[in-house]
């Protein structure tokens, strides 16, 4: 992969000019800056700005007194390749808290690597298409990372009921038991599909379950016309995606501000 027009891809297709990601949402550009406004359990924040040193605070101004205003909190998404390089530690002067960084990871979603796995024995995917299913990708994503997914769970009932088409979720069960969850959104009009959510109940960590689920992701990324996977890997993923043969391109960093 050339590693600078991935780059310019990606920053174009799914930054500078994003696509809303559920119903309710929508992006826009406000000078500088590329922000999505959505409903209180969707996604709000910056995804993509270009800013220098001469407006960047004014800008971070901005966006604070516009997501402020509506009574949002919001996440301003800083990658690795952005500009000022100190964008970081305004956001931090201006009241942001940063998230775990992470590892921006791109792979062939026609892969030989990923298309040969298969789940481990007595595993099944299944996939998520109601409310039923969308509660047990909650529960599954509580066990897996021991945070609230409640908003997860509203999001994603109201993408399968709105927009069934963009996004694929699915369950790996042992038995019935849900022991990994996970989700691929597929982006209309670019090469890109994101992996998303992927995540394993403590007990079953190890033993190939989230492989098994890039890989089918990957296979249903694919069969869409989709080139590439995007993933933003946490430090436990990332061994497992390079062995795929996922390439890092960057980090990625949540800067969250709460009003």
């Amino acid at each position: 992969m050339d590693h600078a027009a991935l780059f310019t891809l990606f920053d174009r297709d799914l930054r500078e000019r994003a696509r809303p990601d559920g119903p309710g949402a929508r992006v826009e550009r406000a000078g500088a800056v590329v922000r999505q406004t959505a409903p209180d359990h969707g996604w709000n924040g910056v995804l993509w700005s270009a800013l220098d040193d001469t407006h960047a605070d004014a800008a971070i101004r901005e966006q604070i007194a516009y997501f402020t205003g509506l009574g949002r909190e919001f996440e301003w998404t800083l990658y690795g390749h952005d500009r000022p390089a100190d964008l970081g530690q305004r956001l931090l002067a201006a009241g942001f808290g940063p998230g775990p960084e992470e590892t921006l990871m791109i792979g062939d979603a026609a892969g030989p690597a990923v298309l040969d796995t298969t789940p481990p024995d007595g595993v099944r995917l299944v996939p998520v298409t109601d409310r039923a299913g969308a509660g047990l990708v909650a529960d599954v994503h509580e066990q897996a990372f021991g945070t609230d997914a409640s908003r997860l769970r509203r999001h994603l009932l109201a993408r399968l009921t709105a927009a069934p088409g963009s996004v694929v979720a699915v369950l790996a069960l042992a038995g019935k038991e849900p022991v990994s969850a996970a989700r691929l959104e597929i982006v209309p009009g670019t090469p890109f599909a994101g992996l998303w959510g992927g995540g394993t109940v403590p007990a079953w960590r190890g033993r190939g379950v989230y492989r098994a689920l890039v890989a089918h992701r990957a296979r249903v990324a694919a069969a869409h016309g989709c080139r590439y996977l995007r993933v933003d890997a946490s430090a436990q993923s990332r061994p497992v995606l390079e062995r795929l043969g996922f390439t890092a391109l960057g980090t990625t960093t949540p800067y969250l501000y709460v009003p």
